[in-house]
């Protein structure tokens, strides 16, 4: 039925567009793909947040409009290219497997020409498959790797003011409730993960 594939799909391209809206107006990236863009962001030496539209309107608009840009782009591609599209869907899994880490080498080389980024290109992906053999999920690594240096310049900030004393976080209501909020997620957590190895005993 077509309204099973419509919907999914749908909600698929308003969720990568919308996401978006927490990472230009806050400078919170929603997830690991805007995790990755807000780091480029960072890099270029654009700060992404409420002052984003007035210090660099251009990328703020060229975002928006891109989004335009691209719909009717999609739309130009898979209309004429479906057929394209699914007898490379009927193709066997294994066929460009071997073409993904050749790519993947390349790119990897050609950001520094060095053979050790290819190295830890490998390193990085031995890590990510133990990830998910043991079920860790990859995109809170990748926020942290993100956000952790903002973390340390305000921590280093802050610093400054409290003289050593963190308990200032517990003093003002706006950040007590912050940490109380970060506090009982990671005793929720804990929590769950424990009675989830809790083994059952049954009753008789």
């Amino acid at each position: 039925m077509i309204e099973g594939v419509a919907a999914p799909e749908s909600a698929n391209n308003a969720a990568a567009q919308s996401s978006f809206i927490p990472l230009l107006s806050l400078g919170i990236p929603p997830n690991v793909v805007m995790a990755v863009l807000f780091g480029g962001l960072l890099i270029h030496g654009i700060q992404p947040g409420p002052l984003l539209i007035r210090n660099h309107p251009d990328i703020f608009w060229g975002v928006v409009m891109s989004m335009y840009i691209g719909n009717v782009m999609l739309l130009a591609l898979n209309l004429p290219l479906i057929g394209m599209w699914v007898k490379n869907l009927e193709s066997a899994l294994h066929h460009p497997l071997p073409f993904n880490p050749a790519v993947l080498s390349h790119r990897g080389y050609s950001v520094n020409n060095s053979v050790l980024d290819i190295y830890l290109m490998i390193l990085f992906g031995v890590i990510g498959y133990f990830m998910r053999k043991f079920d860790f999920e990859p995109a809170p690594l990748a926020l942290a790797y993100v956000l952790s240096p903002m973390l340390e310049t305000s921590l280093r900030q802050v610093s400054q003011y409290i003289r050593g004393s963190f308990f200032i976080f517990f003093s003002r209501p706006i950040s007590l409730v912050c940490m109380v909020f970060v506090i009982g997620l990671l005793v929720f957590q804990i929590y769950a993960y424990v009675k989830k190895k809790k083994p059952i005993i049954p009753v008789d």
